[in-house]
């Protein structure tokens, strides 16, 4: 990753913490203060599914023409993809803990954000309960875009089907109330990018050391 994206990854994140915290935001009934957590909650669930959706293409591509880097991009695009999934759903709780009253209602997008993460917990847990290397990398990437496609009608399809308080789904109206706010534009949209590229930052940093781990061991063994 070029240094000017690793910069501008810190900048804006920085960037949104201090302005998400201290520009003021409109009053809303009911949301109120907590609006604020529009900066983090959905720019981390953006990064989340921009993660997994690189990681779902080196798995292709790791099919077409295997090779350990396709699959280690595969996997620690995944693995970076998943904390910022659980981070998406713990500030999800938070925010649901003040606007509606707990922090867990069985609302359809929650539901179906908890067994995307799971899925994409199983994608791990197969890839330690096989031994052989190029079999357990095969399965994984088979497994990987499976996890894809189901993640998004779990996401993105059925709340919007049935009955939601996510906004934008079962009727209720998006963020077009929010978003269409200057001071809430000024910082939501660079979060969204932020946070894409901090992890993105973060996955190229651990493909890095398990290459590097890699040509090691490969060092020790001649």
């Amino acid at each position: 990753m070029k240094t000017w994206l690793k910069i501008l990854a810190v900048v804006l994140i920085l960037y949104t913490i201090i302005g998400g915290f201290l520009f003021s935001v409109p009053r809303l009934n009911i949301v109120n203060e907590t609006i604020r957590a529009l900066y983090f909650h959905v720019p981390m669930w953006f990064g989340m599914v921009a993660l997994f959706l690189v990681s779902t293409y080196y798995s292709i591509q790791y099919l077409r023409n295997p090779t350990f880097e396709k699959e280690t991009y595969a996997l620690e695009f995944a693995t970076t993809g998943l904390v910022l999934g659980m981070l998406g759903i713990f500030t999800g709780m938070i925010w649901a803990n003040y606007t509606w009253g707990s922090p867990w209602h069985g609302d359809p997008k929650q539901n179906g954000a908890a067994i995307s993460l799971l899925v994409y917990l199983a994608y791990f847990v197969l890839r330690g309960s096989v031994e052989n290397e190029d079999q357990r990398a095969r399965l994984s990437a088979v497994y990987n875009i499976f996890a894809f496609c189901a993640m998004i009608p779990l996401i993105f399809i059925i709340p919007r089907m049935t009955s939601s308080m996510h906004p934008g789904s079962g009727g209720n109206p998006g963020f077009n109330m929010y978003d269409l706010d200057s001071r809430m534009r000024m910082v939501f949209y660079p979060a969204v990018i932020g946070w894409i590229l901090l992890g993105i930052w973060i996955a190229t940093l651990r493909v890095r050391v398990r290459l590097l781990n890699e040509k090691l061991l490969n060092l020790e063994n001649e």
